[in-house]
């Protein structure tokens, strides 16, 4: 009479959790900086108790089978952890793959007597924990894009600074490519800042941008006139020779615009705006002659 193979699989349960381990261990490119080996032991001990509990002779060969929720959930679970933690598709993906040569080796055990039943139940085990491995690597990816999704949000908060350099004048430089999506987290961004300091000029500094063409001046006309209808004045400044050219050359009418070419200029312009003088303070110092 042949062993049920999930019977004979819990009933080795300890066996197979130490050789996962012991393959995981011994892999060259394990992550011992990421995760320690009292984690991934955890991890590794909760996917084989979950696997063990739901598989029957029924659902091994059906991927699909809804006893396996719980794995897919476990699994997609430890893919979305292991993208934000930093692991690579190859580690996480081989993670799922080296359960499966813990499982070939203790049915090589059971079954080496039986070749031809010893290739069966190495199939069906193979097929099983491949398609695990297909769903942990396409969970990883959604989680990966999740991580990048978010680090651009938070490069492009970064990016965007709105300064506030004197009473009533707010500064925006803006470094990198000007798009159609970072157009409108630099309008929210000067434009909520307008209302919260109640600030009358605002001065976008482009220095930091390596190339101006057709797009990117729509970008910033938009921006301009965002800013006015909040009834602020807006300066642009770190306008380069190259970038004047350029613009020029385009056709791009920019003359409604104050543009300065450094930020210290737009500066100084925006004081003589608001009627201020900045003058630097004279120190006398004296000394007494003793006579």
């Amino acid at each position: 009479m042949k062993v049920e193979i999930s019977k004979m699989l819990q009933k080795k349960k300890k066996q197979i959790i130490d050789l996962w381990m012991k393959n995981q261990l011994a892999d060259e490119n394990l992550r011992e900086d990421l995760m320690s080996n009292d984690d991934l032991r955890e991890q590794s001990e909760e996917l084989v108790d979950v696997l063990l509990q739901n598989l029957n002779e029924n659902n091994i060969t059906n991927v699909d089978s809804e006893e396996f929720e719980a794995i897919y959930e476990i699994l997609g679970g430890i893919s979305i952890s292991r993208a934000r933690q930093g692991f690579s598709p190859r580690e996480t993906a081989n993670f799922v793959f080296s359960l499966k040569d813990a499982l070939l080796q203790v049915i090589q055990q059971d079954y080496k007597n039986d070749p031809m039943e010893l290739y069966n139940v190495s199939m069906k085990i193979s097929r099983l924990i491949d398609s695990f491995g297909v769903v942990t690597f396409e969970t990883y990816l959604k989680g990966r894009e999740e991580v990048i999704l978010r680090q651009t949000d938070e490069i492009a908060e970064i990016s965007t600074p709105v300064i506030r350099v004197w009473d009533g004048i707010l500064a925006l430089p803006i470094i990198g490519t000007l798009d159609s999506a970072r157009t409108q987290v630099v309008m929210e961004n000067l434009l909520q800042q307008i209302v919260d300091t109640g600030s009358s000029i605002a001065i976008l500094d482009i220095s930091g941008v390596p190339a101006v063409d057709s797009l990117v001046a729509q970008h910033l006309i938009k921006t301009v006139s965002a800013t006015r209808l909040m009834g602020a004045e807006c300066i642009i400044s770190g306008i380069r020779p190259e970038i004047a050219q350029t613009v020029v050359h385009l056709g791009i009418d920019l003359s409604n615009i104050t543009t300065k070419s450094t930020l210290a200029s737009a500066l100084k312009f925006a004081f003589t705006m608001l009627q201020l003088e900045v003058r630097k303070k004279q120190v006398y110092t004296g000394i007494a002659n003793k006579i």
